[in-house]
C-alpha cells in the first residue's frame, strides 16, 4: 500500500510555464526560483522546503519566511540590498505590486502615442507608501521614474526612509513625506506648484479593527486549512495599513473628492480597488467632481481579481501640452 507522501506526489500539481493573468512585463510570470533566490539572497535557505506535492516552497504561515521571501525577490529582481520592515507591518506580495506599477506604466503610454514615459522627469505619488516602498522600488527599477511616498504611519515612515537613504538605486529618486492629518490626503503633502504625472495608492480595505482581524483570520484559516481563532500579531500590518473608517470605499471616496482641488497637480490619479461591488460609489464620486476621463484597468493573481481605478481632471488639449512639456516623446 502507498503511503500519503507517494500518492501525493502522484497527483502532483502541473504548473503552467506562465502565470497568464499577470502582466506580459512583470518579472514573476514564473514559479518561484528558489535556487536562484537562495543564491542571491543565502538568508533565505532556512525557510525553504519541499511542499507536500515535493515543490520548493516555504511556509507562507510563517511571517519570518515570507518577508525574507520579499527581501531575496527584493534583492534579485530589483537590485535592493538593504530592505527590512518592522515587526508586524504590512509585507505585501511582489508580483501584485510589481503588476500595478506595469499598468500604470501602459496608462501613461496610452497618452504618449503609445509609448511609455521613462527617467527620472516622471513623477509618482505613492500615497501610503508603507514600511515596505515597494511600489517606488518597483518603479524606479523598471521605469526610472522617481517618487515621493507619503503616510500618516511614522513608524512606517521612519521604515521607508531608511531603505531610501540605504540603497543607492533610492536615494536620488525617492523622497518620503509625512501627512500628518490623517483626514487630508494631498493636502498638506503636495508643495505649491508640484506637479506629478502620476498619484498611485493601496488604501486600506477594512471598514474597523473587527473586520481587519476577521479578514486575518480567514486569511491564516486558508493559508493553514484549519480554522483560526487568534490572529498572527505579525502578520497583515498595522491598523492604518489594513483599516480606516468607512473602509475601501470612503478612503477613495475622499481621495476623488480631495483630487478635484489638485486637478492641475497630477495628470493621472489612480487607486487599487479591491472591492467590486465599491466601484458604483466610486464611479457616481468621479462624475459628481467632473473627471474628464476615467479608466478602470483589471489585474489578475491567481483566482483573485482586482481593479485599478484611473481618472484625470485634463482634457484633450491639456493631456498633449502636459505631455509635451514633460515627456520626452
Amino acid at each position: 500500500m502507498q503511503n500519503p507522501a507517494e500518492i501525493m506526489l502522484q497527483k502532483k500539481r502541473v504548473h503552467p510555464e506562465h502565470k497568464s493573468k499577470i502582466h506580459p512585463r512583470n518579472k514573476h510570470r514564473e514559479r518561484y526560483d528558489f535556487e536562484a533566490l537562495t543564491a542571491t539572497c543565502p538568508e533565505l535557505s532556512p525557510f525553504v522546503r519541499p511542499n507536500p506535492y515535493g515543490d520548493e516552497s516555504i511556509d507562507f504561515f510563517d511571517p519570518q519566511a515570507v518577508k525574507m521571501l520579499n527581501k531575496a525577490l527584493l534583492k534579485h529582481f530589483y537590485g535592493i540590498i538593504n530592505w527590512d520592515i518592522p515587526q508586524g507591518y504590512l509585507c505585501p506580495p511582489i508580483p501584485g505590486r510589481a503588476d500595478y506599477i506595469h499598468h500604470i506604466a501602459d496608462l501613461l503610454a496610452s497618452s504618449n502615442q503609445g509609448r511609455i514615459p521613462t527617467g527620472e522627469t516622471i513623477r509618482c505619488l505613492d500615497v501610503g507608501v508603507g514600511a515596505n516602498c515597494v511600489y517606488p522600488i518597483i518603479g524606479i527599477k523598471e521605469y526610472g521614474w522617481s517618487f515621493v511616498g507619503s503616510d500618516i504611519d511614522s513608524a512606517a515612515i521612519d521604515s521607508a526612509q531608511k531603505i531610501a537613504e540605504n540603497n543607492s538605486i533610492l536615494k536620488k529618486q525617492l523622497e518620503i513625506r509625512r501627512q500628518t492629518n490623517p483626514r487630508n490626503i494631498f493636502e498638506g503633502v503636495l508643495k505649491p506648484g508640484e506637479r506629478f504625472d502620476v498619484v498611485v495608492c493601496n488604501p486600506p480595505f477594512h471598514a474597523s479593527h473587527a473586520d481587519a482581524q476577521a479578514g486575518s483570520l480567514r486569511k491564516l484559516s486558508n493559508l493553514t486549512g484549519k480554522k483560526q481563532l487568534k490572529p498572527n500579531l505579525n502578520f497583515g500590518g498595522q491598523n492604518s495599513e489594513l483599516w480606516c473608517e468607512g473602509g475601501e470605499e470612503q478612503f477613495v471616496g475622499n481621495m476623488v473628492r480631495e483630487s478635484r482641488r489638485f486637478s492641475d497637480s497630477c495628470f493621472w490619479f489612480t487607486s487599487l480597488v479591491s472591492k467590486e461591488s465599491n466601484l458604483k460609489s466610486i464611479y457616481n464620486g468621479l462624475r459628481k467632481v467632473g473627471a474628464v476621463q476615467v479608466k478602470t484597468l483589471e489585474m489578475g493573481q491567481g483566482n483573485k481579481i482586482s481593479r485599478i481605478v484611473a481618472w484625470t481632471f485634463q482634457n484633450e488639449a491639456q493631456r498633449r501640452g502636459w505631455v509635451g512639456e514633460r515627456w520626452a516623446l
